[in-house]
């Protein structure tokens, strides 16, 4: 099959949805479909790579303003480009990753000349709003004009999904004509594992041998960063413990700040970027893994470190609850309420058997994640838009389809409760799915 994935943004870009994107483009590809990528460049010059398999169409870029680790391609003329490329390449299937510049020329582009569309959502306005400043009434505005302008491009497509049953959710809510599908981000449980040793990682980056938490991502606003350093010293009370920081951001100079402020300066450990071939030895190197974000549709960082057997601390906010759960496989606090967290790693980091005895819950929870799952699932999806695309004007019917353990249609799907990790029937390659419509 030949498939072409859109997203605004891909590697080297930092950040969940480029990660995915590049996994899943690779991972198809080594399945023998041949795979197109169409993100933005690097520069301002369009070019055209192949790397690990897939073939990149990378549209010339501009430095996003006030944020210059992302870039973008405006959009003077790019439709006309994004249209020329989607041309030459002839996929069979358009997979959009997002509904920015690249991501609503691909789909506009895809529904002119007849080729079937599968979308899937990395959304959150929160992750935007965080840096606009505005009062709380005039966020609301422009958050519910954000959601309306993603809705309108979705629903142009003929399959959406979300990675996880809470983000497939709020999709419906916000206006996309629904089911919206939940299928997991999925995770290379080759490379992230207990067995990974975290020897290197910690002699290169100078991390004492002591009780540590790790945060991994990016250092802006929405990821609360801060709590977690709020937290060490409340921790230090009880424990001789440490965090250690993987990532860039925004945020990090004032997070240094607050550190030295609140004391602790010597044992907030800031490692900065890091390389991805560094990354198992990251969460191998680590005691427990935290994550106090409010924006999260899934969260592939929090995948790794269970993946790698860690317990983990996480907001009760978004997504989060679907992978932490609460007393099993590590703990939920509520946003802010940096008290509750401290206890919380507290607890955690002076006992070593809870901690073994979590990190085997969090290895069985994301075992339902494995990458190739979600690799079957994507190929299922194509295949079934593809069986019964008739063109951009025979989109009604909606079908909700799940399937059973060899892959065959079985019942349609239930919406997925707030609660519920795994959503309805979920198809062969689970977890989380079924389907929208087609057709």
């Amino acid at each position: 099959m030949n498939i072409l994935i859109a997203n605004d943004t891909y590697p080297p870009d930092v950040n969940g949805a480029a990660y995915f994107t590049k996994r899943l483009a690779e991972g198809l590809a080594q399945r023998d479909h041949e795979v197109h990528v169409l993100c933005a460049s690097t520069t301002l010059r369009s070019e055209v790579v192949t790397r690990g398999g897939v073939v990149e169409h990378r549209m010339r870029s501009v430095p996003v303003p006030f944020h210059s680790d992302f870039r973008f391609s405006p959009p003077p003329l790019l439709y006309r480009r994004v249209l020329e490329e989607v041309r030459r390449v002839r996929p069979d299937v358009v997979h959009a990753q997002g509904h920015f510049f690249i991501g609503r020329a691909v789909i506009r582009a895809a529904k002119e000349l007849g080729i079937p569309v599968v979308a899937t959502n990395h959304f959150m306005p929160d992750n935007l709003t965080f840096y606009l400043g505005l009062p709380a009434g005039m966020e609301r505005r422009v958050t519910d004009l954000a959601w309306r302008d993603f809705a309108g491009v979705f629903n142009q497509a003929d399959i959406v999904t979300a990675p996880t049953p809470f983000a497939a959710n709020l999709a419906e809510e916000k206006g996309v004509e629904g089911p919206v599908l939940s299928v997991s981000c999925g995770m290379d449980l080759s490379r992230f594992s207990p067995d990974n040793d975290g020897d290197a990682f910690r002699q290169r980056y100078g991390i004492p041998e002591r009780p540590t938490f790790m945060y991994v991502g990016r250092l802006d606003a929405e990821k609360r960063v801060d709590e977690l350093i709020r937290a060490l010293p409340l921790v230090r009370e009880s424990v001789d413990a440490q965090l250690v920081v993987v990532g860039n951001g925004h945020e990090k100079a004032g997070l240094m700040r607050l550190a030295e402020e609140r004391g602790v300066g010597e044992y907030v450990i800031f490692a900065g970027f890091v390389l991805d071939e560094e990354l198992p030895g990251a969460y191998a190197a680590t005691d427990v893994f935290c994550n106090a974000g409010v924006a999260e549709l899934q969260s592939i960082v929090t995948l790794e470190a269970m993946a790698t057997g860690k317990p983990v601390i996480g907001a009760n906010a978004r997504a989060l609850p679907h992978l932490v759960h609460d007393g099993e496989n590590g703990h939920l606090f509520e946003p802010g309420d940096v008290e509750v967290l401290a206890s919380r790693l507290t607890e955690l980091l002076s006992d070593g058997d809870n901690r073994a005895k979590m990190g085997e819950e969090s290895l069985r929870i994301v075992g339902r994640h494995d990458i190739e799952k979600t690799l079957f699932t994507f190929g299922e999806l194509y295949e079934m838009v593809l069986s019964s695309y008739e063109g951009p004007e025979a989109r009604g019917g909606a079908t909700a389809i799940a399937y059973d353990a060899g892959g065959c249609a079985v019942s349609e799907r239930e919406p997925a409760s707030a609660g519920d990790e795994e959503g309805a029937p979920v198809p062969a390659g689970g977890p989380y799915a079924g389907s929208r419509r087609a057709g």
